[in-house]
């Protein structure tokens, strides 16, 4: 997929010295920067999904428990 994005040329160099500094691609920044924001927030609404249920029920479990638990002690 080719993507194209308007920058100004600020934004462009910035872009570009930011990626030649840590030597990799634009794409490759590009990439790994939208990806990582798409994980974070799926990261964030899984959390948020956790915490309500554990609002719900607040029961907690030590790794002692979890472990026998699971057969594994």
């Amino acid at each position: 997929m080719t993507v194209s994005l308007r920058l100004s040329n600020a934004e462009s160099a910035l872009i570009k010295n930011y990626a030649e500094i840590n030597h990799i691609t634009v794409s490759d920044l590009f990439r790994t920067s939208v990806l990582s924001r798409i994980e974070d927030e799926y990261d964030l609404k899984a959390f948020d999904a956790a915490y309500a249920s554990y609002l719900e029920d607040p029961v907690t479990y030590s790794l002692d428990e979890v472990e026998k638990e699971l057969g594994l002690a």
